[in-house]
């Protein structure tokens, strides 16, 4: 039996979302993020992608680009709350869905044409659901592979359906550009381009050995996409392997600042809720920090710190001091512009191992503490309470890590 499998991805997720509950921006061009100077695009509407407005831009240049842009502070709660609808939707069609991110995920349509039809009325069934369950479109993109569904998606957005046979699928990738695949990044492009390997095409006809040569274990990797061979499987049992969060300043911060202590200390408040939400526990975390320190072309340098914890845990409190801890192994001059914590090495809560000693009963009180804090985030909001902290002030929105 030949896979069906559907990649749907919920168009300018954000900010149709903002459109959707706001009449008056509708048809307008919509930019969530933040709008200062040092802010960042989180999603822009199609109207605003007429003026090439594009997400992960600076502000600034969203500024320059559609001075009459409406820009929007985003709404994360918001975006879950539609993201949890949309995913039972894709689950009405069915059971083997792997999620992505909040906007987006693979469905494995396989053996379901008796209840939906073939693929393209399958497609055209799971685009109405969502319409009509949320009043928002979604792109799908519909093949034998989980690769080639994830670029049909992209090139039938906006409002898309594309459909893709397996005798169709060696003929459509090759005259596409290279970096569509999987894993070619902007560093392994360049490299490419240097081995004339521009097309899909290219890399499919080139010599296995070589690209061995020249990439490793990813050289292969590639070329089996590029023949159109993609063997993983959509994971309904998907499971995340990190949580994090992450923002951008409004100024730049001290290393050895108080205030971006708070905000270490509210980033690892919020993925211990997430932890909580999905009934996991860490057992690493990873500090992340954006130096003051341009080295053009927009970028600047990353330092990275990351530690193993005595067992694992979804205790803000314990993230936020494993973080700030790790700040002490950052040895810099530069001020940071943007701070953010990763967590890693998940475990589900029935995998668990209980603890031998209780520690006096910390654990316990810690684990009340929690499921009170997050009674009162669930019924007034993440801003409702805090660990007696101020908000740092933020040039865009805090940013979920997919």
């Amino acid at each position: 039996m030949e896979r069906v499998i559907a990649h749907a991805d919920l168009d300018a997720f954000y900010a149709s979302v903002e459109q959707l509950d706001n009449p008056a921006l509708r048809g307008k061009p919509v930019i969530v993020g933040g709008s200062s100077t040092r802010g960042v695009v989180t999603s822009a509407s199609y109207e605003a992608r007429k003026f090439g407005v594009r997400s992960a831009m600076p502000s600034v240049q969203a500024h320059k680009l559609c001075p009459h842009g409406i820009f929007v502070r985003g709404r994360m709660r918001r975006y879950v709350e539609i993201s949890r609808i949309v995913r039972e939707a894709f689950e009405s069609f069915s059971p083997i869905v792997e999620p992505l991110s909040l906007d987006e995920a693979f469905i494995d349509l396989s053996g379901t044409d008796r209840l939906f039809g073939n693929a393209l009325e399958a497609g055209a069934a799971l685009k109405q659901c969502v319409l009509s369950r949320t009043g928002l479109v979604v792109s799908v993109g519909i093949a034998p592979t989980k690769m080639a569904a994830k670029i049909l998606s992209d090139l039938s957005k906006p409002d898309g359906l594309l459909v893709l046979t397996a005798s169709e699928l060696r003929p459509f990738l090759q005259p596409l550009p290279v970096e569509r695949l999987w894993g070619v990044g902007r560093v392994t492009l360049q490299r490419m381009h240097r081995l004339g390997i521009t097309t899909i095409g290219d890399l499919a006809r080139h010599e296995v050995t070589a690209l061995q040569n020249e990439f490793g274990s990813l050289g292969p990797h590639l070329h089996e996409l590029a023949n159109g061979r993609d063997r993983r499987s959509v994971l309904a049992d998907w499971q995340r392997k990190s949580y994090g969060e992450e923002s951008t300043f409004e100024h730049d911060l001290e290393l050895s600042s108080l205030e971006l202590q708070r905000v270490l200390i509210a980033h690892g408040e919020a993925v211990g809720r997430r932890l909580r939400a999905d009934r996991v526990r860490a057992r690493s975390v990873t500090l992340k920090l954006k130096l003051a320190r341009p080295l053009g072309g927009g970028r600047y340098p990353l330092a990275t710190r990351s530690t193993t914890l005595d067992a694992p845990t979804d205790d803000g409190a314990a993230i936020s001091r494993a973080a700030i801890k790790l700040l002490d192994r950052v040895t810099t001059r530069d001020r940071v512009r943007l701070a953010g914590i990763q967590v890693h090495q998940l475990q589900r809560d029935q995998q668990m191992q209980l603890p031998l000693f209780d520690s006096a009963g910390l654990e316990s009180r810690a684990g009340r503490l929690n499921r009170a804090l997050d009674e009162v985030v669930r019924r007034f909001g993440e801003n409702a309470i805090t660990r007696g902290l101020v908000h740092a002030e933020r040039a865009a929105p805090t940013r979920r890590i997919k």
